[in-house]
């Protein structure tokens, strides 16, 4: 019996030793996880600061003058191509519900029914709905030919301003080789003026060369890659306002009859 019982003593002893160990265990691989977490945001924040500063440093290092022109170049840009994506993104338009609607419109209310959908409704699809059935009790050519006027105008205002960004595209870049020339100039100036070939004399210039030359051309992708974008979605709404246009003719052509 006693030894029974001993053994009994023990045995608990042993799993009151191993659930502390397992919990020492535990407590050390969590304080170490967080540690390495820990470690790993710090390492991060310090590379991702490193890389700010330093493309300040090469900003600085670049030049104000044309450094600062290819600057005003990228914020234009950005500007004018923000706005531009607001605006298109806010002249996209259901074509199929809005035809739907104008067709159940002039079954069940005529004309003025109709156009008081398409004047309730934004988007250069819904104003060349209103100009053709505006001009509807005056014939079908007549609406054809106010459909296909007012949506001239229609793609102008799509169009507007994108000008622009193509303009800073072109002129960043070419500012950027500007300096480059210019920096080049200056370090071959350097050379002439010490009569000597040494690398320390030219490695200012071909640097400050290369860094507006680098500035220019990151600038020009920036803003290509939006200037795709916008004439992409410009190119998707002319599309919708043509085909919305012959199914508005064909609607009315069946109204009459």
């Amino acid at each position: 019996m006693r030894k029974l019982f001993v053994a009994l003593v023990a045995s608990i002893l042993m799993t009151g030793f191993s659930a502390n160990a397992n919990t020492i265990n535990l407590t050390t691989a969590e304080n170490v996880a967080v540690s390495t977490n820990v470690q790993d945001e710090e390492q991060t924040t310090a590379e991702s600061a490193s890389f700010t500063q330093e493309l300040k440093t090469r900003f600085i290092e670049g030049g104000p003058g044309f450094m600062g022109i290819v600057l005003i170049c990228l914020i234009l840009g950005l500007a004018i191509a923000i706005e531009r994506i607001i605006f298109l993104n806010l002249a996209t338009t259901n074509t199929k519900k809005l035809t739907d609607g104008v067709e159940a419109a002039l079954s069940s209310g005529g004309v003025e029914a109709a156009k008081d959908l398409c004047r309730d409704t934004k988007g250069p699809v819904a104003s060349i709905f209103y100009q053709g059935l505006d001009r509807a009790e005056e014939g079908v050519e007549s609406a054809e030919k106010a459909v296909v006027a007012y949506g001239g105008v229609q793609m102008g205002q799509l169009e507007k301003n994108v000008s622009w960004i193509s303009l800073f595209i072109a002129l960043a870049p070419m500012l950027g080789f500007m300096g480059t020339v210019i920096g080049m100039i200056q370090a071959f100036d350097k050379i002439e003026a010490a009569g000597d070939m040494q690398p320390s004399l030219v490695a200012g210039g071909i640097k400050v060369a290369l860094l507006t030359t680098v500035f220019g051309l990151v600038v020009a992708i920036i803003l290509q890659i939006f200037y795709n974008y916008i004439v992409a979605k410009i190119d998707s709404i002319v599309n919708d306002m043509e085909d919305a246009s012959i199914t508005l003719i064909d609607i009315l052509v069946a109204h009459k009859k």
